[in-house]
């Protein structure tokens, strides 16, 4: 199953890859597709694509929106270029919502952050928030990897147990995992589905796709 996904992916990624050469202009949701089926391929060669992709984004003045600008980061973020990750977070602009905050935990983790995580965490639970004001939520998925990653700093732990525990009372823990949550499609948006089944003559490999990217 995977193998044939993977295979449709490569095919859509050919055809936006297509659509570039051709000088044809990206929408705002072009973007956020690409950089999508990017992060779902998950390779070195992906994130040199999608890296390509968004600075010369940024060359040309396009506007990424955040949903694009978060599939970047949980790429990088699978692929350890931590570092690169932060770079991109921290120039999205209001990064309000549930994906961006479930993806500063993560950059805090790989960061190994763990102060820090910890005073995130604890200020969502105990900040004084309007109850007009909507509170972070975290995914139970990401929770887990902090609890994972500060297991062997016992007042640390101690200290995130507790806060798991007024999180969960709060109401700001979800089932949903990250990767459910960046690929979550707003009812509002229309759908890509022909986009994605445009079939082309696939090469089948990643580095011809590459390398007649990154040459241009």
């Amino acid at each position: 199953m995977w193998s044939w996904l993977k295979m449709s992916f490569i095919d859509a990624l050919e055809v936006l890859i297509e659509m570039k050469n051709q000088e044809v202009k990206f929408t705002k949701d072009t973007y956020v597709l690409a950089f999508a089926i990017c992060y779902k391929l998950n390779s070195p060669e992906s994130l040199k694509i999608c890296t390509t992709l968004r600075e010369e984004a940024l060359i040309k003045g396009d506007v990424l929106s955040r949903r694009a600008s978060c599939f970047a980061v949980a790429l990088a973020l699978n692929q350890n270029q931590v570092a690169e990750a932060a770079s991109i977070f921290s120039q999205i602009m209001n990064p309000e919502s549930i994906t961006c905050t479930n993806l500063n935990i993560i950059i805090h983790i790989q960061s190994n952050m763990l102060e820090a995580l910890i005073n995130i965490l604890t200020n969502a639970a105990e900040g004084n928030l309007s109850r007009f004001v909507k509170k972070h939520e975290f995914s139970e998925e990401v929770l887990a990897k902090v609890r994972e990653k500060v297991k062997e700093v016992p007042t640390l732990l101690a200290k995130f147990d507790e806060i798991y525990g007024k999180l969960h009372i709060n109401g700001q823990v979800t089932t949903y995992s990250l990767d459910t949550l960046l690929c979550h499609i707003p009812r509002d948006r229309k759908s890509h589905t022909l986009l994605l089944n445009k079939r082309t003559i696939s090469r089948r490999t990643f580095q011809p796709l590459s390398q007649s990217l990154l040459a241009e």
